[in-house]
């Protein structure tokens, strides 16, 4: 499980996510109907803003090893940052 831990001044909350939820996630979000529709969708606020983006095709069968990789390194921290304002955000396994 990732523990997502943010910590302001105003408030502090943890998100724990389920590996089985991260890849119902990545099923969803790189299935092929989303990554073809994603340009169409996002075409006109590109082109308002002036930017010039595509989303890259991206093969959920290779994120999915990648998953179950980080299941063997529990506890590992990715992400541990603190801002000059008091903000704290940590990201662990």
């Amino acid at each position: 499980m990732i523990h997502v831990k943010v910590k302001t001044k105003e408030v502090r909350f943890s998100i724990p996510i389920p590996y089985a939820l991260l890849n119902v996630a990545i099923s969803v979000a790189f299935s092929k109907f989303i990554q073809k529709h994603a340009d169409k969708w996002t075409k006109e606020h590109f082109k308002r803003k002036g930017l010039n983006f595509t989303f890259p095709l991206i093969d959920k069968r290779l994120l999915k090893p990648i998953v179950k990789e980080l299941k063997k390194h529990k506890g590992m921290v990715l992400v541990d940052v603190k801002a000059a304002d008091g903000t704290e955000v940590r990201v662990r396994l």
